[in-house]
Formats: structure tokens, sequence, C-alpha cells
């Protein structure tokens, strides 16, 4: 029986650990049938050595999305290694530590510019290097940590987040007359790299134990990973510039 990305090739950002959410997109993506080539930064090689867990091996190119030079050079290697593309996942997300933990009313301009760049930009930037590659059209998927609200110690990477799901939507705009979709995943929150970087990540993550709905594991990115297949799948071909919340139902409770 064929999976629902059979015959897809998927680029997949932002693998660092096997508890990475991308790490588990990737994976369902190849046990549902697609051909997965990952990028990482700024140590390739230790998502290569992530990649081995995969069930099937994945070519892992460097990519630093700020850097021009790394994208302009994206579409020759993916090509040379797949040919085209049918989807890209978009997992990248970066603050320095003064613009974490508490500390929003003091962070300089120049650490909001980084999170920015990395975290909301760098999804133009990807798509728009991507674009080439994807001239039957395709899905594009990020990752968000949902930004309506002002969460405890999320401090800069809200607004960052803010930006990445505003730009997603001017993206499902603009790209929508080349059949290219763009869409959010907004998961609940994880114990992968990221939530290491924040400072007070527990606190955020507490919010879970009392308002899910749905019992929440903070241990299990599977559930976020099928969500960013499900989209990548042409099981949503006229679902574009939306947030599908994967985060047992925590988005939509009032108290």
């Amino acid at each position: 029986m064929s999976g629902i990305l059979d015959g897809k090739r998927i680029l997949v950002t932002g693998v660092l650990m096997e508890s990475s959410i991308a790490f588990h997109a990737a994976k369902v993506a190849q046990e549902q049938g697609a051909e997965v080539i990952l990028t990482a930064f700024p140590r390739p090689t230790l998502t290569e050595r992530i990649a081995r867990k995969l069930p099937k091996p994945a070519k892992v190119i460097e990519l630093d999305v700020t850097n021009q030079e790394h994208l302009d050079r994206l579409e020759g290697l993916v090509r040379e290694e797949l040919g085209s593309l049918d989807g890209v996942v978009h997992s990248i997300g970066f603050a320095p530590q003064d613009a974490l933990g508490g500390n929003f009313l003091n962070t300089p301009f120049e650490s909001v510019a980084t999170a920015m760049h990395v975290s909301a930009f760098s999804l133009k930037s990807l798509a728009m290097a991507c674009k080439p590659l994807m001239s039957e059209g395709g899905s594009i998927v990020g990752l968000t940590f949902d930004a309506q609200y002002a969460w405890p110690q999320y401090d800069w990477m809200g607004p960052a987040k803010a930006a990445l799901e505003a730009t997603s939507r001017y993206l499902a705009r603009d790209l929508g007359k080349d059949g290219l979709r763009c869409n959010l995943i907004s998961a609940g929150p994880l114990r992968s790299m990221a939530a290491k970087s924040i400072p007070g990540f527990e606190e955020l993550a507490d919010v879970w134990n009392t308002r899910a709905p749905l019992a929440w594991d903070m241990n299990d990115p599977e559930p976020a990973g099928r969500g960013i297949v499900a989209l990548l799948s042409d099981f949503f071909p006229r679902t574009t510039g939306e947030i599908i919340h994967v985060d047992s139902g925590v988005h939509m409770m009032g108290a």
C-alpha cells in the first residue's frame, strides 16, 4: 500500500537531534513514500549522524539561511541529488540568549534583528531558493509557536514567530499563482534542542499540564511531524496561508 507522499521529493531543514520535530517529519515522510534530502547548519556532521537513524539514507547539505551564497547554490545541489522538489519543511529558529528568558525590555536591536532574520525572513529566503525546483507546484510547511499570546520567558522569539506567521501568509498570497502552498504547524512545547535554549522553559511548558484538553507529551514530537507530512501531501490541495495547531487544544481554551 502506497503512502500519502509516494513519489514526492521533500527537503527538510532543522534536523538537529532525534527529538527534533524535523527529524520526525523526515521519518514519517520517508515512511509515507517520499525521497528526503536534509539541510543543516552549523554542524552538518551532527545531522549526518542523526540521519543514520532514519528509515532510509538521506543526503545532508550545509545551508546557512542567512548566507546568500549558500542559498544560491542550493538549487544546483538539490537538483543533482533529486532533480526537483515537491515540498519544503522550514524548521529553523534562533534568538541570542539576551533576547530570551525575561530580558524583553533590555534586548538590543542587534539581537532582535538576528532573531527576525533567522526565524522569520529565512522562510522567504528558503522558499525563493527552492522555488525553481518546484515548477510543478508544491507545499512549503513551517513551524511556529502560537504568536497570538505573550508566553513566559519566550520574549523576542514571540515577535519573531509573529513575523514568521505573517511571512507565511504573504508567501501564500504571492506564490499561489505558481501552484505553491505555504502553511504552518503550531506545535505545543517539546523538549527539543530549541527548548533547551529557552531559560525557564518548564514554566512556559507548564501551561500544557493544566490547560490541554488532550494529554500533551513533551517528549513526543511525532504528532507535529505527522501534521507537517499531512500538509506536504495532496490531501490539502486548496489550503494555503493556514496555521494548523498540533497542541492538544490549548490554543482554543479560554481558561
